[in-house]
């Protein structure tokens, strides 16, 4: 009986273990940049979102990551994530977001009709 407490307990760090490396990874690749938080948002610097190697959903764009999907709706601009299937609505874009990152633009180009 104790051997197979170890076996059970070894697997459940385990899984635990890549869980939140894998989570840690995800939230990593949302937003590469830093500075101009404050508005016009000048100085930016870092990588900015790549949205065109997102996929391509009905409502939006989607970075699909190990375990945490990132998904930005085309028309309300309202960002949502989805673990395991299960979409939670996380909130609508900063401006900060839309100017740096040159939303409209893409979305427009993907074909989608913002309204943010």
């Amino acid at each position: 009986m104790n051997i197979l407490f170890k076996i059970f307990s070894s697997i459940g760090f385990l899984f635990v273990l890549l869980f939140s490396v894998a989570l840690y990874l995800d939230i990593q690749e949302m937003d590469k940049t830093e500075g101009g938080y404050e508005s016009p948002y000048s100085g930016v610097t870092g990588e900015t979102l790549d949205w065109d190697s997102m996929d391509l959903s009905s409502t939006g764009l989607v970075r699909r990551g190990y375990v945490l999907n990132f998904l930005v709706n085309g028309t309300t601009g309202m960002i949502s994530l989805e673990i395991f299937g299960i979409p939670f609505e996380a909130r609508k874009l900063s401006e900060r977001a839309i100017i740096v990152h040159k939303l409209k633009e893409a979305f427009v180009r993907r074909g989608f009709s913002p309204e943010f």
